[in-house]
């Protein structure tokens, strides 16, 4: 039976009844008042594990606001309550995002300050908040964020792989036609690979990306910050073979993939080959362009090269 979603409070949220409400949080045992928070919309992030992982900031504005929009009141409540703060809670997730919306633009256009959080981490990222920012900006609504906790970075930096370059998946395909068919999509992708799994497709998910993408060093990182925390690194293929023979392991799973060998540099000799051909048919522009197509050295260096030999002749 689906649970019944708490409404919005109905109170004019800039009227001075609002400030009524003690306005803050404890900290180390400690009561601390909330300073004044601008009227709009406050994306926070909190902890994706350990609640001692949020910033000082995030505290100050889920204390200050109005109304605290989340994906679960249930799970955002534990946080809250943990540290003394008592602004309501209303749910705003994928299945009633659509009506909610509009509700919390006008409370927004009356001045409302309202903070929008997820279950975990920044919100926005695999979550319905996006719509939101979207329109509230759209509306001429004040958006701002307080940054803090993400378990794409978190994953990332302890995955100890390639960090320069890196793109988001968020979840693969549940059907595994679809699933094979995004993986090949993502193998063209010069960059490491971070992407979100549940337990029971882990295994399915692994051996697929062995199939698509093959032996690329990766790590398998589950329950970040908190009490039992892993990170596995090894070969795709090895913890995919590791994985197929375990239980389903239990908890908040991300997978980071290395991205793929870098070609191997064609042999100077064989680029001034394939250039000097063309230059005696061709004009440089042209050469350069050619060679870079059938050679896949980038044009650039494609193009000093051609200036020199060209110089030469």
């Amino acid at each position: 039976m689906p649970r019944p979603e708490p409404a919005i409070p109905s109170s004019d949220t800039s009227s001075a009844a609002v400030t009524d409400r003690a306005r803050g949080y404890v900290l180390a045992g400690q009561r601390m008042t909330a300073g004044p928070l601008a009227p709009g919309l406050h994306v926070v992030a909190t902890p994706i594990g350990t609640l001692a992982d949020i910033t000082l900031r995030a505290l100050e504005t889920l204390a200050g606001a109005d109304l605290i929009l989340c994906e679960d009141t249930r799970v955002t409540r534990k946080l809250t309550s943990h540290y003394g703060i008592s602004t309501p809670l209303a749910a705003y997730h994928e299945h009633n995002a659509a009506e909610m919306r509009p509700v919390v633009l006008e409370k927004l256009a009356a001045g409302g300050r309202l903070a929008l959080v997820s279950d975990a981490g920044t919100p926005l990222v695999s979550d319905p908040g996006f719509k939101l920012v979207r329109d509230a900006i759209a509306a001429g609504a004040a958006v701002t964020s307080a940054p803090g906790a993400s378990a794409v970075l978190t994953a990332l930096v302890l995955s100890g792989l390639p960090t320069d370059r890196f793109f988001f998946e968020g979840f693969l395909p549940a059907k595994a036609q679809a699933r094979a068919a995004r993986i090949a999509e993502l193998s063209r992708l010069p960059a490491t690979l971070v992407l979100f799994e549940s337990g029971p497709r882990l295994a399915a998910s692994l051996a697929d990306l062995v199939a698509g993408l093959g032996d690329r060093p990766a790590a398998v990182a589950r329950e970040l910050t908190k009490r039992f925390e892993e990170v596995r690194r090894a070969s795709l293929p090895e913890l995919a073979a590791a994985l197929a023979s375990e239980a389903a392991p239990k908890g908040e799973i991300a997978l980071v993939v290395g991205p793929p060998p870098e070609e191997e540099t064609l042999p100077e000799t064989d680029l001034d080959a394939a250039l000097t051909a063309a230059l005696a048919r061709v004009s440089v522009k042209d050469a350069v362009a050619e060679v870079a197509a059938s050679t896949g050295v980038p044009r650039r260096e494609v193009y000093a090269r051609a200036l020199d030999l060209a110089k030469a002749r």
